[in-house]
């Protein structure tokens, strides 16, 4: 018997990879969508094989007829308070309601467990849903993975090639955990039928500091690449501090200051652990940051 596997957020970036990896594994899986999604990024779901049920996400009984008979909950959701603690919270009691024996909240980020509470607003909100996620009748597993590898091809402002540079924080040989969404969504997918996964998993697709980034760029451009120390983790914190207070933005998911934080929690190397959970399900080949790189720059050409 196939077992259901509950998905919320699953248009999303990273949840449709989700829904991909599960059907592949012959699972029925359900769909939630809020009542204004998409059509088409619903029928495109449906047409892989997904079931769609859209429900009011304010509501918990309509969260609970969806989930009956599923094993799991897992949820992609993003966004800021209303979404990682409010809409987590019903989707929450939803599963509890239904009788739902496991949940996967969505973290998928930096061990936040490990960093001071209070520095980084997007991960302090995912630190207090653990709060009511921990006192719910239900298993939970969070999945720790690091930043998406190909935030390094857009949004991180770590590489630099119209500078030919590699911009970093800190110390250049200090370790950061990569993974690419795809391989984050092939183990979540794995996780999610797994009846016997712990509080919290960690995995990183790489493990690579700046210096190695650096020659790595340098060797696929076939041009030097230099190192900027852009200062220390004072002098960011700094930058911080006053990014947030002369720019708030704090409706804004991702305003400069807070990508600044999330930098800061890298180069400091606080969330960096020492055992990983990637051959839980046995080996697995990795996507490498070079990888990621070599096909940014093959699709330029």
């Amino acid at each position: 018997m196939k077992q259901i596997i509950i998905v919320a957020g699953g248009t999303g970036n990273l949840g449709k990879r989700i829904v991909r990896a599960l059907l592949a594994k012959d699972t029925e899986v359900r769909v939630l969508a809020r009542l204004s999604t998409d059509s088409e990024k619903l029928r495109k779901l449906e047409s892989s094989g997904a079931k769609i049920f859209k429900v009011d996400m304010s509501h918990p009984e309509e969260i609970a007829k969806a989930c009956k008979g599923a094993s799991c909950v897992v949820s992609a959701l993003a966004g800021l308070r209303d979404v990682v603690i409010d809409a987590q919270k019903v989707l929450l009691e939803g599963a509890v309601a239904a009788g739902v024996p496991r949940f996967i909240p969505s973290d998928y980020s930096l061990d936040f467990t490990q960093l001071d509470p209070g520095n980084n607003r997007n991960l302090d909100l995912r630190r207090e849903f653990h709060q009511i996620l921990d006192k719910a009748p239900i298993a939970a597993t969070s999945i720790f993975n690091g930043p998406f590898t190909e935030l390094l091809t857009n949004e991180m402002p770590m590489i630099l090639p119209k500078f030919r540079s590699v911009l970093f924080w800190g110390d250049a040989d200090q370790k950061m955990d990569f993974t690419t969404m795809d391989d984050v969504a092939a183990f979540t997918a794995k996780v999610a039928l797994d009846y016997s996964t712990p509080r919290y998993l960690w995995i990183a697709g790489d493990q690579i500091s700046a210096r190695e980034i650096r020659d790595i760029q340098s060797a696929l451009s076939k041009e030097k690449f230099r190192l900027i120390r852009a200062g220390g983790i004072g002098l960011l914190n700094t930058f911080i501090t006053i990014g947030r207070t002369l720019s708030p933005a704090e409706k804004d998911l991702y305003p400069a200051w807070q990508g600044m934080q999330y930098m800061r929690d890298m180069a400091e190397g606080k969330a960096k652990v020492s055992l990983y959970d990637n051959d839980r399900y046995g080996e697995r080949k990795w996507t490498k940051v070079k990888n990621v790189l070599e096909q940014k720059k093959a699709q330029k050409h």
